[in-house]
């Protein structure tokens, strides 16, 4: 296969670290061939309507990129910036929100109809924990053998560990028995912010006249 003097190689022939960047969703320099588009500079300046070509050039001369910021606009929008060092930032911006969302883990506990006082108090104490750092927790009494006799005993202990902890959590579900298991979900309450207290009113004074 033979070239003429004039043909166009493939761009990533020329920009091999250009083609990799703008593989996340931006058209970039030569891959915006638009007849019109509208330009603002990497300062944030209106440079007006003009073709792609021109725009590349007045990108090409302050060694920056011309990035397809508005696809959809009547003409696109395009602005000069250093899209490598954007992409950099957002990635940055990106990993620093993804450490401050917490994600929310269901924690179980397992009791036993029988279950004593104190192992009660335990598990409780642990739910409770669970709940405050903002955890849902999943209850669930297991019975074995006869015990599938009086599941009425499950329920019961279910619905007082849930009232134990209704000054934090929300039961989502009743108690529910899935074959030999009777479970619900708590939910921990919306933390509500205390309320500022109203500032004393000044009582009005009555001028007398003399």
């Amino acid at each position: 296969m033979f070239l003429c003097a004039d043909a166009v190689l493939p761009r990533f022939l020329y920009f091999p670290e250009v083609f990799h960047i703008a593989s996340a969703n931006h058209q970039i320099n030569e891959e915006i061939n638009d007849k019109e588009i509208r330009l603002i500079g990497d300062k944030g300046e209106q440079l007006g309507i003009m073709s792609a070509r021109e725009a590349l050039d007045i990108a090409a001369e302050k060694d920056l990129d011309l990035v397809k910021i508005a696809p959809g606009s009547i003409p696109p929008v395009c602005k000069i910036m250093d899209y490598g060092k954007y992409r950099f930032e957002q990635t940055k911006k990106e990993k620093e929100a993804k450490k401050k969302q917490r994600v929310i883990e269901i924690k179980e506990i397992r009791m036993s109809p029988g279950i004593g006082d104190n192992d009660f108090n335990t598990k409780l104490k642990n739910a409770q924990k669970f709940l405050n750092d903002g955890d849902r927790v999943k209850v669930s009494v297991r019975f074995r053998g006869r015990e599938m006799a009086h599941t009425d005993i499950g329920a019961v202990l279910l619905k007082d560990f849930a009232a134990k902890c209704g000054e934090i959590a929300s039961m989502d579900k009743a108690p529910k028995l899935e074959g030999r298991n009777m479970s619900m979900f708590l939910s921990p309450k919306p933390v509500t912010p205390p309320k500022k207290p109203a500032k004393p009113k000044t009582p009005k004074t009555s001028e007398t006249e003399e």
